[in-house]
Parts: C-alpha cells; structure tokens; sequence
C-alpha cells in the first residue's frame, strides 16, 4: 500500500510526457502549456489508490488514471471560457493566451486524447470503465450547466445546490476511485462503497472551500477573503444565510448583494455570523466527512488498506470539532 504522495509522484512522473503531436503547434502546443501548469492530480491519483485498496496496481490504471486526468482538464479548460478567467494556478488561461477559438479546439482534442488512452485498455474491462466515465462525463457538463442557470436564478434551494455540486465536483472524485476498484478486480458492492465515499468526501471538500473563502486565513488560503461575496456567487453559506435569515437580516443581505460597497465582505460576514452560518457550514461538512469515512469502514478489506484512503481524506478535509 502507498501512500497518496507516494502515488503522486509515480503518477507525475508517468504523466510528464507529450500527449500531443508536434503538428499543428497551434492546436496542440496549447493543451500542452496548460498540462505543465500542474495541480494537486488528486483524481487520476484516486483511480490508483481505489485499484490498490484491492489489489497491485493493474497496468491499465495508468492510461486510465491519464484519461481521467485529460478529462478534467478539458473541463477546465471549457469552465475558464465560461467564467471569463484570466487565471489559471497563476497562469494565463489556454483562452486569455491563445484565443477563445483556439481553446475550445484545444479542449475539444483533449478529450479526444482522453479516449484514445482508454481504448487501449484491456476489452474485458473497458465496457465497464467506458460507461462509468461517459456517464461521469455526462454529468459533469450537467453540473456546469446548472451552475450557470443558478447564477441567473434569483433563489436556489440548497436541495438544488447539493445537487448541482454533486454532478460539477464530487462525481469525477468518485467515478476515479471507482474505475481503481474495478481495475483491481473488487466487487459490486465494494465498488459502490468506495464511489459513495468519494462522492461525500467531494461534497466536504465542497463545503470546506465555501466556507473557507468567506472565514479562512488568506495566509494559509492562499487567496483573497471574499472572493465568492464581492462575486454574488451562490455558495452553501448565501443560500443557508437567505433561508435563516428574519426579514430585516434578508433585506439587508440582498442590499449587500445588490451593491457594490467598500465593506460589502464585512457586512456580509456580520450577517452570516448572525444567523450562525459558519457553525452550520462547519457540522456540514463534518457530516459529509463522517459518511464518507463510514462507507470506507464498510468495504470488506483488511483495515490496514484503507489507511491511505483515509490519510487523503483527512488531507483534502480538515476535521473541526
């Protein structure tokens, strides 16, 4: 068993490559510009450490883990054109660098590639990693598109939203872990606790970056405080604040939302404080958390093999007591 540093690593190393041909420059040089920008990797490392958890690691879970990798970059690169983002980890996006056009190309060909490395795999198991991944990708570009339909809907429900980040986030966590499992030759069962777990988890992961954009230290964030509240972004935090508030609170909130303000972030701040929004988020996220590592509990394999698995969630979510 390795851990998911461990596996990082591997996985850098066989991933650092071309995937592209050198021809056209002006298609392909873009997707490669934007793999070097890096990233956590976690998916495609979840695929090995799902394989791992029932078996040595198959042959095919490189490729694998590599399409999944592509497959969600694709998305990042699609999601930037969407949101207008000039950055990326840092970086000029594929589309502010090279053009909206070319970067929807770009994509377009970086899902290509993603299917190219999964018709490789071994035919007695490609059916099942196949469905599993169309039906991933499927949900996916649901997720966006509900994403985009709530940033004009005047109310979301926070039933809509669990929903919506479900689809845009958790499910490619758990799609990953899951294509490890069968990769690794686990039962049904198995497979859908382990796709369960990382659904949840993603859901904490979720919660955790909601409320640390709104309460986090932007020394360890990394990021500027508020980001979501100067954007109106609907968030797991606006939307539980807009169904607690009284009905001064809420007049108040939506003058905050309809404004530009100087100190629209404390505002709004004082008023999720108020309506005890930080605590919900926080036992939020601690119930997601809690699930998820129930569902791991319960996959009928030595405890010792789940303890990367559990290193990674407490990696990716922090516990709050």
């Amino acid at each position: 068993m390795h851990s998911f540093e461990l596996l990082s690593q591997r996985f850098s190393l066989h991933f650092e490559q071309r995937h592209f041909p050198e021809s056209p420059a002006s298609l392909y040089d873009p997707n490669e510009y934007f793999l070097q920008l890096g990233g956590k990797r976690v998916r495609p490392v979840c695929c090995l450490m799902g394989n791992e958890l029932f078996g040595d690691i198959h042959n095919d879970a490189w490729p694998v883990a590599t399409a999944i990798e592509l497959f969600h970059n694709f998305t990042l690169i699609h999601d930037d054109i969407m949101d207008k983002a000039p950055l990326r980890r840092g970086m000029e996006t594929v589309h502010t660098k090279f053009g909206d056009n070319t970067a929807l190309l770009a994509g377009d060909v970086m899902l290509v590639k993603a299917y190219e490395y999964l018709a490789g795999i071994d035919p007695a198991i490609l059916p099942a990693i196949l469905k599993l991944f169309n039906d991933t990708a499927r949900e996916v570009c649901e997720g966006q598109q509900l994403d985009m339909d709530f940033e004009k809907a005047e109310t979301v429900h926070l039933d809509e939203y669990l929903d919506m980040i479900r689809l845009k986030t958790s499910v490619l966590l758990a799609a990953s872990l899951k294509m490890g499992a069968i990769l690794g030759g686990s039962g049904e069962r198995n497979q859908n606790l382990l796709y369960a777990f990382g659904q949840k988890l993603g859901m904490a992961f979720q919660v955790q970056d909601d409320y640390l954009d709104a309460f986090g230290d932007p020394q360890k964030f990394g990021k500027q405080v508020g980001g979501d509240i100067l954007a109106n972004k609907k968030t797991f935090l606006l939307i539980h604040a807009l169904e607690m508030t009284t009905p001064a609170q809420k007049k108040e909130l939506e003058a905050q939302l309809a404004g530009n303000a100087p100190d629209k972030i404390a505002k709004v701040l004082s008023i999720y404080h108020a309506c005890g929004v930080d605590a919900w988020a926080l036992e939020l996220k601690n119930k997601y958390l809690d699930e998820a590592l129930n569902h791991l509990e319960d996959i009928a394999v030595l405890s010792k093999r789940k303890e990367p698995l559990q290193n990674l969630a407490s990696f990716l979510v922090k516990r709050d007591h």
